[in-house]
């Protein structure tokens, strides 16, 4: 039982040390960040406001609100840009799970996947959801005659819940790769669930966006996709059956 102790201490300290490398990353990319809040904000803004008809508006209603929406927006863009230095404290603590400590491939390759599919996740709700998303929103309020001025910071809550929500949820191939080498599951399991990894695909797509059918569809089918290169990967890198 001795031995115990000094390993939990060595792993809380390898914890607590990749917490403030991430959050040193973070907060100093937060500062600069924060400087171009109002030119972050236009961009981030983007998909609502084109979509926006004569008389509908984005609208402020408290006296600290756009203070707080700066933050918002300063927090969002310093995580995307800090993503491979957060990866890459996560992997310090993976390393010694799979006796990869000190393998540089292995690092690169980690960090490049996961900081690669996090912002292709971020920037696939972007350019394609939430454009859609807005449109669908915006024309339930014309369908009641209500026109509609939306307040800004509920607008980022919600802007900041999905992005992150699509960018986690496209890290499906990465998980698929450490639960495959761990012996969780292989690509025999994976292909026979595959339809009811498709129905849970569906319920999460119900969940984390909104109530319209296009863009359940639009998380679901990459997720169906990611789904089906895990089932590759996990054929490729998964541990192989005894002889």
């Amino acid at each position: 039982m001795t031995p115990i102790l000094p390993r939990l201490t060595d792993q809380m300290e390898r914890v607590r040390s990749s917490l403030i490398r991430s959050l040193a990353a973070v907060s100093a990319l937060f500062v600069v960040s924060f400087l171009l809040a109002p030119q972050l904000f236009e961009v981030l803004v983007e998909p609502l406001r084109s979509r926006l008809q004569p008389g509908q508006s984005l609208i402020g209603t408290g006296v600290a609100e756009v203070f707080f929406v700066e933050i918002k927006v300063a927090f969002l863009v310093a995580v995307l840009a800090g993503c491979p230095v957060i990866f890459h404290q996560v992997w310090r603590l993976l390393a010694p799970v799979f006796g990869a400590e000190g393998k540089t491939a292995y690092l690169f390759g980690f960090v490049a996947t996961t900081s690669v599919l996090f912002v292709s996740g971020v920037a696939f709700c972007y350019q394609a959801v939430l454009p859609l998303a807005f449109l669908y929103f915006l024309d339930q309020y014309g369908a009641i005659g209500v026109n509609p001025e939306i307040r800004v910071a509920e607008y980022f809550s919600f802007f900041f819940r999905i992005v992150i929500a699509f960018g986690i949820t496209f890290q499906l191939p990465v998980f698929s790769f450490f639960l495959a080498r761990l012996g969780f599951w292989n690509h025999v399991f994976l292909w026979h669930h595959f339809r009811y990894a498709v129905l849970v695909m569906f319920v999460l797509a119900a969940v984390l966006t909104p109530p319209d059918v296009v863009s359940q569809v639009l998380l679901a089918g990459p997720l169906i996709g990611l789904y089906l290169v895990s089932i590759g990967i996990a054929y490729v890198f998964g541990r192989k059956p005894p002889e």
